[in-house]
Protein backbone atom coordinates (compact mmCIF):
# COMPACT_ATOMS: atom_id res chain seq x y z
CA UNK A 1 0.00 0.00 0.00
CA UNK A 2 2.62 2.26 0.85
CA UNK A 3 4.74 1.58 -2.21
CA UNK A 4 1.56 2.29 -4.23
CA UNK A 5 1.90 6.03 -3.25
CA UNK A 6 -1.55 5.37 -0.67
CA UNK A 7 -1.26 6.84 2.64
CA UNK A 8 -2.82 4.94 5.36
CA UNK A 9 -5.86 6.71 6.87
CA UNK A 10 -7.30 6.42 11.34
CA UNK A 11 -8.91 3.28 9.96
CA UNK A 12 -5.63 1.84 8.41
CA UNK A 13 -3.93 2.69 11.19
CA UNK A 14 -6.59 1.47 13.77
CA UNK A 15 -6.59 -2.23 11.72
CA UNK A 16 -2.42 -2.83 11.71
CA UNK A 17 -2.65 -1.89 15.02
CA UNK A 18 -5.27 -4.45 16.58
CA UNK A 19 -3.36 -6.61 14.82
CA UNK A 20 0.22 -6.12 16.61
CA UNK A 21 -2.42 -5.84 19.43
CA UNK A 22 -2.87 -9.83 18.73
CA UNK A 23 0.38 -11.13 17.94
CA UNK A 24 1.97 -8.41 21.23
CA UNK A 25 3.97 -7.17 18.28
CA UNK A 26 5.82 -4.10 20.08
CA UNK A 27 8.00 -3.45 17.53
CA UNK A 28 5.77 -3.06 14.62
CA UNK A 29 3.55 -1.47 17.23
CA UNK A 30 6.15 1.23 18.02
CA UNK A 31 6.47 1.70 14.35
CA UNK A 32 3.25 2.59 13.92
CA UNK A 33 2.92 4.96 16.69
CA UNK A 34 5.70 6.78 14.67
CA UNK A 35 3.36 6.52 11.47
CA UNK A 36 0.24 7.99 13.50
CA UNK A 37 1.85 10.96 14.73
CA UNK A 38 3.64 11.66 11.38
CA UNK A 39 0.28 11.66 9.67
CA UNK A 40 -0.95 14.09 12.53
CA UNK A 41 -3.15 11.58 14.11
CA UNK A 42 -1.87 12.28 17.36
CA UNK A 43 -5.29 13.50 19.00
CA UNK A 44 -7.13 10.65 17.76
CA UNK A 45 -8.20 9.37 21.15
CA UNK A 46 -9.00 6.35 19.76
CA UNK A 47 -5.87 5.53 18.13
CA UNK A 48 -4.13 6.82 20.90
CA UNK A 49 -6.21 4.15 23.78
CA UNK A 50 -5.24 1.50 21.04
CA UNK A 51 -0.95 2.58 21.46
CA UNK A 52 -1.06 2.72 25.05
CA UNK A 53 -3.15 -0.66 25.32
CA UNK A 54 -1.10 -2.16 22.70
CA UNK A 55 2.10 -1.13 25.65
CA UNK A 56 0.93 -2.45 28.47
CA UNK A 57 0.14 -5.24 26.95
CA UNK A 58 3.75 -5.74 26.06
CA UNK A 59 5.03 -4.86 29.12
CA UNK A 60 6.11 -1.76 28.01
CA UNK A 61 4.81 0.23 31.31
CA UNK A 62 7.71 2.83 30.96
CA UNK A 63 6.40 3.90 27.15
CA UNK A 64 2.60 3.25 28.20
CA UNK A 65 2.81 6.18 31.34
CA UNK A 66 4.95 8.05 29.07
CA UNK A 67 2.41 8.19 26.29
CA UNK A 68 -0.53 8.36 28.81
CA UNK A 69 0.91 11.59 30.67
CA UNK A 70 1.58 13.22 26.74
CA UNK A 71 -2.28 12.58 25.90
CA UNK A 72 -4.14 15.91 25.06
CA UNK A 73 -7.13 14.09 26.18
CA UNK A 74 -7.95 11.21 28.16
CA UNK A 75 -11.51 9.22 27.99
CA UNK A 76 -12.47 6.16 30.93
CA UNK A 77 -11.56 3.87 28.34
CA UNK A 78 -7.79 5.36 28.81
CA UNK A 79 -8.33 5.24 32.37
CA UNK A 80 -9.06 1.71 32.11
CA UNK A 81 -6.79 0.65 30.08
CA UNK A 82 -4.32 2.15 32.90
CA UNK A 83 -5.74 0.85 35.75
CA UNK A 84 -5.93 -2.88 34.26
CA UNK A 85 -2.28 -2.81 32.99
CA UNK A 86 -1.05 -1.78 36.35
CA UNK A 87 -2.54 -4.67 38.11
CA UNK A 88 -1.32 -7.01 35.41
CA UNK A 89 1.82 -5.94 35.73
CA UNK A 90 1.67 -6.70 39.95
CA UNK A 91 1.04 -2.76 41.27
CA UNK A 92 -2.67 -2.77 42.91
CA UNK A 93 -1.83 0.11 44.96
CA UNK A 94 -0.64 1.99 41.59
CA UNK A 95 -3.86 1.31 40.27
CA UNK A 96 -5.96 2.58 43.01
CA UNK A 97 -4.25 5.80 42.94
CA UNK A 98 -5.43 6.00 39.31
CA UNK A 99 -8.52 5.16 40.49
CA UNK A 100 -8.59 7.77 42.91
CA UNK A 101 -7.04 10.64 40.58
CA UNK A 102 -10.18 9.56 38.04
CA UNK A 103 -12.47 9.99 40.76
CA UNK A 104 -11.62 13.59 42.06
CA UNK A 105 -9.52 15.23 39.28
CA UNK A 106 -10.42 14.09 35.93
CA UNK A 107 -14.35 15.21 35.86
CA UNK A 108 -14.35 11.63 34.48
CA UNK A 109 -16.90 8.85 35.91
CA UNK A 110 -15.42 5.14 36.06
CA UNK A 111 -17.87 2.94 34.54
CA UNK A 112 -18.36 -0.57 35.50
CA UNK A 113 -15.08 -1.95 33.87
CA UNK A 114 -13.08 0.78 36.25
CA UNK A 115 -14.77 -1.39 39.49
CA UNK A 116 -14.19 -4.23 38.62
CA UNK A 117 -10.28 -3.23 38.01
CA UNK A 118 -10.03 -1.42 41.15
CA UNK A 119 -11.72 -3.97 43.04
CA UNK A 120 -9.23 -6.57 41.68
CA UNK A 121 -6.57 -4.34 43.25
CA UNK A 122 -8.07 -3.98 46.38
CA UNK A 123 -8.63 -7.59 47.11
CA UNK A 124 -4.67 -7.93 46.18
CA UNK A 125 -3.84 -5.52 49.08
CA UNK A 126 -6.72 -6.09 51.50
CA UNK A 127 -8.02 -2.90 51.34
CA UNK A 128 -11.56 -3.26 52.60
CA UNK A 129 -12.63 0.39 53.03
CA UNK A 130 -11.58 1.72 49.87
CA UNK A 131 -13.28 -1.61 48.47
CA UNK A 132 -16.58 -0.78 50.27
CA UNK A 133 -16.45 2.84 48.93
CA UNK A 134 -15.84 1.22 45.04
CA UNK A 135 -19.04 -0.76 46.40
CA UNK A 136 -20.76 1.94 47.40
CA UNK A 137 -19.86 3.84 44.29
CA UNK A 138 -20.91 0.94 41.98
CA UNK A 139 -24.60 0.62 43.25
CA UNK A 140 -24.84 4.60 43.49
CA UNK A 141 -23.62 3.88 39.70
CA UNK A 142 -26.48 1.57 38.90
CA UNK A 143 -24.41 -1.70 38.92
CA UNK A 144 -25.46 -3.15 41.48
CA UNK A 145 -27.02 -6.03 39.35
CA UNK A 146 -23.96 -6.34 37.63
CA UNK A 147 -23.82 -9.98 38.04
CA UNK A 148 -19.59 -9.39 37.08
CA UNK A 149 -19.07 -6.32 40.00
CA UNK A 150 -21.33 -8.76 42.12
CA UNK A 151 -18.84 -11.71 41.62
CA UNK A 152 -15.68 -9.55 42.18
CA UNK A 153 -17.15 -7.99 45.00
CA UNK A 154 -17.90 -11.38 46.29
CA UNK A 155 -14.01 -12.47 46.13
CA UNK A 156 -12.85 -8.96 46.96
CA UNK A 157 -15.03 -9.17 50.59
CA UNK A 158 -14.18 -12.69 50.88
CA UNK A 159 -9.87 -12.22 50.52
CA UNK A 160 -10.25 -8.85 52.61
CA UNK A 161 -11.00 -11.20 55.65
CA UNK A 162 -15.25 -9.79 55.56
CA UNK A 163 -16.70 -12.23 54.51
CA UNK A 164 -20.01 -12.02 56.18
CA UNK A 165 -20.63 -8.94 53.52
CA UNK A 166 -19.06 -11.50 50.74
CA UNK A 167 -22.22 -13.78 52.02
CA UNK A 168 -24.32 -10.49 51.71
CA UNK A 169 -23.74 -9.68 47.91
CA UNK A 170 -23.95 -13.64 47.49
CA UNK A 171 -27.10 -13.84 49.06
CA UNK A 172 -28.77 -10.80 47.04
CA UNK A 173 -27.91 -12.04 43.56
CA UNK A 174 -30.77 -14.86 44.26
CA UNK A 175 -31.41 -15.51 40.40
CA UNK A 176 -28.56 -13.90 39.13
CA UNK A 177 -25.58 -16.46 40.30
CA UNK A 178 -23.20 -18.01 38.06
CA UNK A 179 -20.89 -20.99 38.31
CA UNK A 180 -18.27 -18.02 39.40
CA UNK A 181 -20.52 -16.37 42.14
CA UNK A 182 -20.93 -19.94 43.56
CA UNK A 183 -17.43 -20.37 43.12
CA UNK A 184 -15.99 -17.42 44.72
CA UNK A 185 -18.03 -18.03 47.54
CA UNK A 186 -16.87 -21.53 48.28
CA UNK A 187 -13.25 -20.80 47.53
CA UNK A 188 -14.24 -17.76 50.43
CA UNK A 189 -15.21 -20.07 52.69
CA UNK A 190 -12.39 -22.42 52.27
CA UNK A 191 -9.61 -19.83 52.80
CA UNK A 192 -11.65 -19.00 55.76
CA UNK A 193 -11.16 -22.37 57.15
CA UNK A 194 -15.21 -23.17 56.99
CA UNK A 195 -15.38 -25.99 55.35
CA UNK A 196 -18.42 -27.63 56.59
CA UNK A 197 -20.22 -24.39 54.85
CA UNK A 198 -18.24 -24.74 51.98
CA UNK A 199 -19.41 -28.33 51.10
CA UNK A 200 -22.94 -27.12 52.05
CA UNK A 201 -23.03 -24.01 50.17
CA UNK A 202 -21.50 -26.82 46.87
CA UNK A 203 -24.79 -29.07 47.69
CA UNK A 204 -26.91 -25.74 46.95
CA UNK A 205 -25.22 -24.98 43.86
CA UNK A 206 -25.74 -28.77 42.53
CA UNK A 207 -29.69 -27.95 43.72
CA UNK A 208 -29.71 -24.77 41.89
CA UNK A 209 -29.30 -27.00 38.58
CA UNK A 210 -25.38 -25.10 38.22
CA UNK A 211 -22.20 -27.31 37.24
CA UNK A 212 -19.20 -26.67 38.93
CA UNK A 213 -15.75 -25.73 37.18
CA UNK A 214 -12.02 -26.33 37.89
CA UNK A 215 -12.14 -23.26 40.13
CA UNK A 216 -14.81 -24.44 42.12
CA UNK A 217 -13.13 -27.98 42.91
CA UNK A 218 -9.92 -26.16 44.00
CA UNK A 219 -12.00 -24.22 46.55
CA UNK A 220 -13.32 -27.80 47.62
CA UNK A 221 -10.29 -29.28 47.92
CA UNK A 222 -8.55 -26.48 49.69
CA UNK A 223 -11.64 -26.81 52.15
CA UNK A 224 -10.96 -30.78 52.97
CA UNK A 225 -7.27 -29.84 53.01
CA UNK A 226 -7.39 -27.38 56.43
CA UNK A 227 -9.68 -28.87 57.98
CA UNK A 228 -8.38 -32.51 57.62
CA UNK A 229 -11.62 -33.93 55.73
CA UNK A 230 -9.38 -36.49 53.67
CA UNK A 231 -11.86 -38.84 52.75
CA UNK A 232 -14.36 -35.96 51.02
CA UNK A 233 -11.57 -34.82 49.66
CA UNK A 234 -10.93 -38.24 47.75
CA UNK A 235 -14.14 -38.35 46.53
CA UNK A 236 -14.18 -34.76 45.16
CA UNK A 237 -10.87 -35.38 43.14
CA UNK A 238 -12.40 -38.57 41.60
CA UNK A 239 -15.74 -36.84 41.11
CA UNK A 240 -14.44 -33.72 38.86
CA UNK A 241 -13.45 -35.95 36.10
CA UNK A 242 -15.62 -38.80 36.34
CA UNK A 243 -19.08 -36.49 36.57
CA UNK A 244 -17.89 -33.25 35.33
CA UNK A 245 -15.32 -34.72 32.80
CA UNK A 246 -13.07 -31.62 34.57
CA UNK A 247 -9.32 -32.87 33.49
CA UNK A 248 -7.25 -32.04 37.30
CA UNK A 249 -4.82 -28.88 36.49
CA UNK A 250 -2.05 -28.51 38.68
CA UNK A 251 -3.48 -26.99 41.26
CA UNK A 252 -5.99 -29.94 41.99
CA UNK A 253 -2.95 -31.91 42.30
CA UNK A 254 -1.38 -29.43 44.62
CA UNK A 255 -4.24 -29.40 46.93
CA UNK A 256 -4.61 -33.05 46.83
CA UNK A 257 -0.74 -33.04 48.60
CA UNK A 258 -1.73 -30.66 50.99
CA UNK A 259 -4.80 -32.33 52.13
CA UNK A 260 -2.64 -35.94 52.61
CA UNK A 261 0.42 -34.44 53.60
CA UNK A 262 -1.35 -32.33 56.81
CA UNK A 263 -3.15 -35.75 57.75
CA UNK A 264 -0.16 -37.20 58.09
CA UNK A 265 0.15 -39.50 54.69
CA UNK A 266 3.32 -38.32 53.78
CA UNK A 267 4.15 -41.65 51.90
CA UNK A 268 0.70 -42.00 50.29
CA UNK A 269 1.28 -38.29 49.51
CA UNK A 270 4.86 -38.82 47.93
CA UNK A 271 3.19 -42.15 45.70
CA UNK A 272 0.39 -39.09 44.60
CA UNK A 273 3.15 -37.08 43.37
CA UNK A 274 5.05 -39.68 41.69
CA UNK A 275 1.74 -41.20 40.05
CA UNK A 276 1.25 -37.62 38.44
CA UNK A 277 0.57 -37.45 35.05
CA UNK A 278 1.92 -34.11 34.73
CA UNK A 279 5.11 -32.83 36.20
CA UNK A 280 5.17 -31.62 39.46
CA UNK A 281 6.19 -28.35 40.16
CA UNK A 282 7.74 -26.32 43.03
CA UNK A 283 4.24 -26.08 45.39
CA UNK A 284 3.62 -29.34 44.60
CA UNK A 285 7.26 -30.34 46.35
CA UNK A 286 6.42 -27.38 49.05
CA UNK A 287 3.23 -29.12 50.40
CA UNK A 288 4.85 -32.76 50.65
CA UNK A 289 7.50 -30.76 52.31
CA UNK A 290 5.60 -28.79 55.01
CA UNK A 291 3.73 -31.79 55.74
CA UNK A 292 7.03 -33.52 56.49
CA UNK A 293 7.43 -30.78 58.96
CA UNK A 294 4.39 -31.23 60.68
CA UNK A 295 5.20 -35.22 61.22
CA UNK A 296 8.53 -35.14 61.60
CA UNK A 297 9.59 -37.19 58.36
CA UNK A 298 13.28 -36.08 57.34
CA UNK A 299 13.82 -39.03 54.94
CA UNK A 300 10.94 -37.66 52.54
CA UNK A 301 11.84 -34.26 53.23
CA UNK A 302 15.73 -34.47 52.03
CA UNK A 303 13.45 -36.18 48.88
CA UNK A 304 11.12 -33.12 48.46
CA UNK A 305 14.32 -30.67 49.32
CA UNK A 306 16.29 -32.24 46.53
CA UNK A 307 13.23 -31.51 43.75
CA UNK A 308 12.82 -27.95 45.09
CA UNK A 309 16.72 -26.77 44.96
CA UNK A 310 16.18 -27.38 41.42
CA UNK A 311 12.70 -26.31 40.79
CA UNK A 312 12.54 -23.22 43.29
CA UNK A 313 16.17 -22.71 43.87
CA UNK A 314 16.41 -19.39 45.15
CA UNK A 315 13.05 -19.76 47.95
CA UNK A 316 14.27 -19.28 51.47
CA UNK A 317 11.58 -20.85 52.84
CA UNK A 318 11.77 -24.48 51.66
CA UNK A 319 15.70 -24.18 53.34
CA UNK A 320 14.02 -22.88 56.52
CA UNK A 321 11.49 -25.78 56.81
CA UNK A 322 14.32 -28.70 56.42
CA UNK A 323 16.87 -26.58 58.63
CA UNK A 324 13.50 -26.38 61.42
CA UNK A 325 12.86 -30.04 60.42
CA UNK A 326 16.36 -31.01 61.65
CA UNK A 327 16.80 -28.71 64.74
CA UNK A 328 13.66 -30.50 65.96
CA UNK A 329 15.31 -33.55 65.89
CA UNK A 330 18.79 -32.47 66.97
CA UNK A 331 20.77 -32.51 64.07
CA UNK A 332 22.27 -29.26 64.36
CA UNK A 333 25.17 -30.22 61.81
CA UNK A 334 22.37 -30.64 59.49
CA UNK A 335 21.06 -27.29 60.48
CA UNK A 336 24.60 -25.85 59.98
CA UNK A 337 25.08 -27.52 56.41
CA UNK A 338 22.02 -26.26 55.37
CA UNK A 339 22.79 -22.90 56.23
CA UNK A 340 25.85 -22.94 54.20
CA UNK A 341 24.29 -24.29 51.14
CA UNK A 342 21.68 -21.09 51.41
CA UNK A 343 24.69 -19.16 51.76
CA UNK A 344 26.86 -20.96 48.95
CA UNK A 345 23.56 -20.80 46.84
CA UNK A 346 22.96 -16.85 47.66
CA UNK A 347 20.47 -17.38 49.04
CA UNK A 348 18.67 -14.74 51.20
CA UNK A 349 16.04 -15.31 54.65
CA UNK A 350 13.11 -13.45 53.92
CA UNK A 351 12.00 -11.06 56.94
CA UNK A 352 8.60 -11.46 58.07
CA UNK A 353 6.20 -8.05 57.93
CA UNK A 354 2.75 -7.53 58.97
CA UNK A 355 0.68 -4.89 57.47
CA UNK A 356 -2.57 -3.03 59.00
CA UNK A 357 -4.55 -0.46 57.33
CA UNK A 358 -6.58 2.26 59.83
CA UNK A 359 -9.46 4.27 59.30
CA UNK A 360 -7.37 7.29 57.54
CA UNK A 361 -6.02 4.86 54.79
CA UNK A 362 -2.72 4.55 56.29
CA UNK A 363 -0.85 1.15 56.08
CA UNK A 364 1.43 1.00 58.97
CA UNK A 365 3.93 -1.68 58.11
CA UNK A 366 5.46 -4.14 60.77
CA UNK A 367 8.93 -5.85 60.43
CA UNK A 368 9.56 -8.81 63.50
CA UNK A 369 12.02 -6.81 65.29
CA UNK A 370 10.97 -3.98 64.29
CA UNK A 371 11.72 -0.88 67.34
CA UNK A 372 11.76 2.12 64.87
CA UNK A 373 8.12 2.95 64.78
CA UNK A 374 7.27 5.95 66.06
CA UNK A 375 4.76 4.29 68.79
CA UNK A 376 7.15 1.96 69.17
CA UNK A 377 7.62 2.59 73.01
CA UNK A 378 3.41 2.63 73.40
CA UNK A 379 3.43 -0.57 71.16
CA UNK A 380 6.00 -2.33 73.94
CA UNK A 381 4.30 -1.14 76.75
CA UNK A 382 0.80 -2.52 75.12
CA UNK A 383 2.36 -6.20 74.32
CA UNK A 384 3.53 -5.84 77.93
CA UNK A 385 0.32 -5.79 79.41
CA UNK A 386 -1.14 -8.39 77.09
CA UNK A 387 1.69 -10.99 77.80
CA UNK A 388 0.17 -10.36 81.58
CA UNK A 389 -3.46 -10.62 80.92
CA UNK A 390 -2.07 -14.05 78.45
CA UNK A 391 -0.09 -15.30 81.44
CA UNK A 392 -3.28 -15.25 83.71
CA UNK A 393 -4.91 -17.11 81.52
CA UNK A 394 -1.86 -19.70 80.72
CA UNK A 395 -0.03 -18.31 77.81
CA UNK A 396 3.60 -19.79 77.96
CA UNK A 397 6.10 -18.53 75.14
CA UNK A 398 6.82 -21.19 72.76
CA UNK A 399 10.11 -20.70 72.54
CA UNK A 400 10.98 -24.21 70.67
CA UNK A 401 9.89 -22.01 67.46
CA UNK A 402 13.19 -20.05 67.93
CA UNK A 403 15.75 -22.33 66.62
CA UNK A 404 19.06 -20.22 67.77
CA UNK A 405 21.37 -21.19 70.20
CA UNK A 406 20.86 -18.16 72.37
CA UNK A 407 19.80 -17.58 75.97
CA UNK A 408 15.99 -18.62 77.12
CA UNK A 409 15.82 -15.22 77.69
CA UNK A 410 16.51 -13.99 74.43
CA UNK A 411 14.24 -16.64 72.98
CA UNK A 412 11.61 -14.92 74.75
CA UNK A 413 12.15 -11.62 73.07
CA UNK A 414 12.84 -12.96 69.72
CA UNK A 415 9.02 -14.59 70.00
CA UNK A 416 7.80 -11.68 71.61
CA UNK A 417 8.91 -8.82 68.81
CA UNK A 418 7.09 -11.08 65.77
CA UNK A 419 5.82 -8.68 63.29
CA UNK A 420 1.62 -9.75 63.59
CA UNK A 421 1.72 -9.21 67.62
CA UNK A 422 3.26 -5.85 67.19
CA UNK A 423 0.66 -5.39 64.27
CA UNK A 424 -1.92 -6.20 66.79
CA UNK A 425 -1.02 -4.35 69.71
CA UNK A 426 -0.66 -1.20 67.42
CA UNK A 427 -4.23 -1.86 65.98
CA UNK A 428 -5.52 -1.99 69.81
CA UNK A 429 -3.78 1.48 70.41
CA UNK A 430 -5.54 3.07 67.91
CA UNK A 431 -8.98 2.06 66.59
CA UNK A 432 -12.02 2.16 68.71
CA UNK A 433 -12.75 -0.49 70.96
CA UNK A 434 -14.91 -3.04 69.42
CA UNK A 435 -14.05 -2.60 65.76
CA UNK A 436 -12.18 -6.04 63.83
CA UNK A 437 -8.41 -5.49 64.05
CA UNK A 438 -7.48 -6.76 59.90
CA UNK A 439 -3.84 -7.52 59.33
CA UNK A 440 -2.36 -8.76 56.35
CA UNK A 441 1.17 -11.16 56.75
CA UNK A 442 3.46 -12.33 54.45
CA UNK A 443 4.60 -15.63 56.00
CA UNK A 444 2.84 -18.16 57.92
CA UNK A 445 1.58 -17.55 61.18
CA UNK A 446 3.98 -19.19 63.63
CA UNK A 447 2.24 -21.99 66.44
CA UNK A 448 2.98 -19.09 69.42
CA UNK A 449 0.83 -15.91 67.78
CA UNK A 450 -1.66 -18.46 66.76
CA UNK A 451 -2.07 -19.43 70.15
CA UNK A 452 -1.25 -15.59 71.49
CA UNK A 453 -3.84 -14.17 69.16
CA UNK A 454 -6.44 -16.32 70.49
CA UNK A 455 -5.94 -14.58 73.99
CA UNK A 456 -6.10 -11.27 72.76
CA UNK A 457 -9.42 -11.87 70.72
CA UNK A 458 -10.68 -12.56 73.90
CA UNK A 459 -9.01 -10.30 76.19
CA UNK A 460 -10.02 -7.18 74.22
CA UNK A 461 -13.10 -8.63 73.12
CA UNK A 462 -11.94 -8.11 69.56
CA UNK A 463 -12.32 -9.80 66.60
CA UNK A 464 -8.69 -10.14 64.84
CA UNK A 465 -8.79 -11.51 61.34
CA UNK A 466 -5.28 -12.39 60.08
CA UNK A 467 -4.70 -12.94 56.11
CA UNK A 468 -1.31 -15.21 56.39
CA UNK A 469 0.55 -16.54 53.41
CA UNK A 470 -1.69 -19.65 52.94
CA UNK A 471 -5.10 -18.81 54.46
CA UNK A 472 -7.37 -16.55 56.85
CA UNK A 473 -7.55 -16.88 60.57
CA UNK A 474 -10.21 -15.38 62.27
CA UNK A 475 -10.13 -14.71 66.25
CA UNK A 476 -12.61 -14.28 68.38
CA UNK A 477 -13.83 -14.83 71.35
CA UNK A 478 -11.21 -16.87 72.30
CA UNK A 479 -11.11 -19.60 69.43
CA UNK A 480 -9.63 -19.55 65.72
CA UNK A 481 -11.83 -20.10 62.84
CA UNK A 482 -9.31 -22.78 61.79
CA UNK A 483 -10.35 -25.03 64.69
CA UNK A 484 -6.47 -25.47 65.39
CA UNK A 485 -5.45 -27.25 61.93
CA UNK A 486 -3.42 -24.65 59.89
Amino acid sequence: MRTSGVLPDAFTCSFLLKACVSLLDIANGKILHGVVEKLGFGSNLFLQNMILNLYGLCGEMADAMLLFDKMPQRDVVTWNTVITQMLKSGKPKEAIDYFLELEEESGLRPNQVTVVSVLAACADLCALDLGKRVHEYSNRSGFKNNVLVCNTLIDMYAKCGSLEEASRVFDEMEGKRTVFSWSAMIVGLAAHGRAQEALSLFSSMLQDGTEPNGVTFVGLLHACAHMGLVDEGRAFFTSMTRDYGITPGIEHYGCMVDLLSRAGLVKEAYEFIMEMPIKPNGIIWGALLGGCRLHKDIKLAEQAIQHLSVLDPLNDGYYIVLSNIYAEAGRWEDVTRVRKLMKARGVKKTSGWSKITLDDGIVHEFVAGDESHPQAEGIFRKWDELVVEMMLRGYVANTSLVLLDIEEEQKVKFIYRHSEKLAVSFGLLNTPAGTTIRIIKNLRVCEDCHSALKLIAAISGREIVVRDRNRFHCFKDGCCSCGDYW
